[in-house]
C-alpha cells in the first residue's frame, strides 16, 4: 500500500474542527440506529474512530475499517482508553479486496468522497450486509466551487440513489442534514445522510 496521506495525517486527526464535525454526524447517526443492540455494524474508513465509537453503546458489536493503520492505532488507543468492549479494529483496503465479512449496518461517513469508483465500493458495501441491513452514508452535497484530482466534489441526491438502486439496495432515504463554513477543502459546505436497506 502506498504511503498514504492519512498515514502522516492520523497523529494530528482529530482536531477541534472534526471533532465538532462528528458530533453533528454522530447526533445524525443515532436514531437511525436505534433498537439496534443485537446487530453488528462495520465502520468503512472509520479513521480514528470519531464516530463510531460514539456509537458503540447502541449495538452488539463494531468493526472499524480503515487502510490506514496509523489511524487505527489512535482508534485503538481510544478503545482501550474509554474502556469500549466491543469494538475492533480491521487494516484493509476494500478498493483492493474485500475480505469476508457480513454485518446488519455498514457507515460511511466523509468515505464516498475518496474511492473513485463509488459503484464498485457500494456493491462491496452490499454483499456484506445481511439481508434487512442497513448501509448508512454521510457525504457531500454535490460542489461546483470544489475542483481535486482526489476527490468527488460530492454528490447529487440524484445521482446516488441510481447508484445504491442499481447495486440492489430498497428504500433509500437522503436528505440534506447540516451546512457549515468552509468543511469540504475549505469551503462552505451541507452534508447529507443517505439511508438504504438491502
Amino acid at each position: 500500500m502506498e504511503n498514504n496521506v492519512f498515514e502522516q495525517m492520523a497523529k494530528r486527526y482529530d482536531t477541534e474542527e472534526r471533532i465538532e464535525l462528528a458530533k453533528v454526524i454522530v447526533k445524525e447517526v443515532r436514531p437511525e440506529i436505534r433498537n439496534s443492540k443485537s446487530k453488528s455494524l462495520i465502520d468503512y474508513g472509520s479513521g480514528t474512530g470519531l464516530i463510531s465509537l460514539e456509537l458503540s453503546d447502541l449495538v452488539d458489536s463494531i468493526l472499524l475499517v480503515d487502510s490506514s493503520k496509523q489511524m487505527l492505532e489512535v482508534a485503538k488507543a481510544k478503545i482501550s482508553h474509554k474502556g469500549i468492549t466491543n469494538s475492533k479494529v480491521l487494516y484493509s483496503d476494500f478498493t483492493q479486496e474485500t475480505p469476508v465479512l457480513k454485518a446488519d449496518i455498514v457507515l460511511m461517513s466523509l468515505v464516498l468522497l475518496h474511492i473513485p469508483d463509488t459503484k464498485k465500493i457500494l456493491q462491496e458495501m452490499f454483499n456484506i450486509l445481511n439481508n434487512g441491513g442497513k448501509l448508512i452514508i454521510i457525504d457531500f452535497d454535490k460542489n461546483d466551487k470544489i475542483h481535486h484530482p482526489k476527490v468527488h466534489n460530492g454528490f447529487s441526491h440524484e445521482e446516488l440513489k441510481k447508484r445504491l438502486s442499481e447495486v440492489g439496495f430498497k428504500s433509500i432515504e437522503i436528505k440534506t442534514f447540516y451546512h457549515g463554513n468552509r468543511i469540504f477543502m475549505n469551503q462552505d459546505a451541507s452534508m447529507f445522510i443517505s439511508s438504504s436497506i438491502k
